[in-house]
């Protein structure tokens, strides 16, 4: 599995990218918005900290505006996926997208159906929002074994990734794991979470008081 980060935050990205365990990273507009920085210059920092897919997307809500838009954010480096959302005029700039070979990522997806219509307009990735379906009493890694389950079948012919979006907890990427979705995207507090456990905590405190009775040291 993949994992990226969710955020704009180049700093945060920095410290991240560090680890090895960054293959990508996801904006959209509102987490742009709270850098207070220039959106392509954000986006210009981001990809030369990672080698992977760096998801940017597009304001404009018209098919050609969106071409346009998507057109532009693919200059600012080789490794942008232009990121449009999971509407009739989304899917109809995605075809047209990826009929010029940008990489694209359907995003804000509640639906197998519509996730469905994504891969068949040739998305790279369809991004289904997990966290937002649990916050309506809805199970949203249901529809990630469901539209795992309907790519599966047409593996062949469908060549879209599950990106695992609205990520709230480290049983969500666990789940997602398990369900064999191929990347999940994250917040940094997320993906420090899932190193953390009670555990392992008190495991090394007691070495650790072990160790120091011996009066040794390792170097």
């Amino acid at each position: 599995m993949e994992f990226f980060i969710d955020t704009a935050d180049v700093n945060e990205i920095a410290e991240l990218v560090e680890t090895g365990l960054v293959d990508g990273v996801t904006t959209n507009p509102s987490l742009m918005a709270k850098t207070g920085q220039s959106y392509q210059d954000t986006l210009a920092a981001i990809c030369d900290l990672v080698d992977g897919p760096v998801s940017a997307e597009v304001t404009a809500l018209e098919p050609e505006a969106m071409l346009q838009e998507g057109r532009h954010l693919s200059k600012i480096a080789e490794n942008i996926v232009v990121k449009v959302p999971l509407t009739w005029n989304g899917l109809r700039a995605c075809k047209m997208l990826r009929d010029e070979a940008i990489q694209v990522n359907v995003t804000l997806c509640f639906s197998a159906s519509q996730a469905l219509l994504a891969a068949k307009a040739g998305a790279t990735y369809i991004s289904p929002f997990v966290g937002r379906l649990d916050d309506l009493g809805q199970n949203g890694m249901e529809l990630i074994r469901v539209i795992s389950e309907i790519y599966g079948q047409y593996k062949h012919s469908l060549q879209t990734k599950i990106l695992v979006a609205s990520v709230r907890s480290p049983l969500h990427v666990v789940e997602a794991a398990r369900l064999g979705a191929q990347v999940v995207t994250v917040p940094a507090k997320v993906l420090k979470q899932m190193a953390q456990h009670p555990l392992t905590d008190k495991g090394l405190e007691a070495f650790l008081k072990d160790w120091a009775k011996t009066g040794q040291s390792i170097l």
